[in-house]
């Protein structure tokens, strides 16, 4: 990608392609063909964000190729949903990595400030997995974030201890299992987007999720947007681009 990125340049350069066709050339999708896998190297240029690996189910020398050309590429690489055996075999052949055995986080990063305010809410501390991705995917990516764990309506008094905090962000991610009341809680006391995200955790009824998801679907409260069970990194990932949205408008103006 970068050797393609610098012929173009060169070629804008020596007058031999225009401005505007080297532009619509690095506009154009792009991707590594490994054989087994086609990385797309593009992705960061086109939505703000790089390619992340989902770990889980991949075989151990895919596993390791990808992550190697990823952080040839970038300097930086993020995994999910992977294991303590998978950190293993990636880190003889990247001695840099580190893994978050909570939230099945691999990641190499580099250092870059954190922007905004990003709020992550668990209803219980079983929750706490689910919130790892979240919160980890969405400071990979850059944003500032602030946790609030075992805040569920059971013990809603929690909640409201935290409530003047929480509504400073720019966005709050609540994640629940059981009955998964509490986004809707939370987006009848806020006035900022409310990401909800069911969990697996419950009993027999909950039906790994499903009950959760569906109180979430079905919430009355507004401002509520649903990922689907379990999905950490999803809401990590909706939340940093509503916070890099509001950074901007607020860093517009204070200028």
């Amino acid at each position: 990608m970068l050797l393609h990125t610098k012929k173009i340049l060169e070629g804008i350069q020596d007058g031999l392609i225009s401005v505007e066709e080297g532009l619509n050339l690095l506009k154009k999708d792009s991707y590594e063909e490994m054989g087994f896998a086609k990385l797309d190297c593009s992705r960061k240029q086109r939505n703000g964000f790089g390619e992340v690996v989902f770990c889980q189910g991949k075989k151990d020398e895919h596993l390791i190729q990808i992550f190697q050309h990823l952080y040839e590429s970038e300097k930086e690489v993020l995994g999910t949903r992977a294991s303590q055996h998978q950190y293993e075999i990636v880190k003889k052949q990247l001695p840099d990595i580190t893994y978050d055995s909570t939230s099945g986080i691999l990641k190499i990063t580099k250092e870059h400030p954190l922007i905004g305010n990003i709020a992550v809410c668990t209803a219980g501390t079983a929750d706490i997995s689910v919130a790892e991705e979240a919160a980890q995917t969405a400071e990979f990516f850059g944003s500032r974030v602030n946790r609030f764990y075992d805040v569920g309506v059971a013990g809603i008094h929690h909640l409201f201890s935290k409530i003047d905090a929480i509504r400073e962000a720019s966005c709050v991610i609540a994640i629940a299992g059981m009955e998964g009341a509490l986004g809707s809680v939370i987006a009848g006391l806020v006035d900022v987007p409310v990401i909800c995200v069911p969990t697996s955790v419950g009993y027999g009824a909950n039906f790994n999720g499903l009950s959760a998801l569906l109180t979430m679907i079905n919430s009355c409260a507004n401002g509520i947007t649903v990922v689907n069970i379990d999905n950490g990194y999803g809401a990590g990932y909706v939340a940093t681009q509503i916070n890099r949205l509001a950074y901007r408008q607020q860093s517009d103006h204070t200028e």
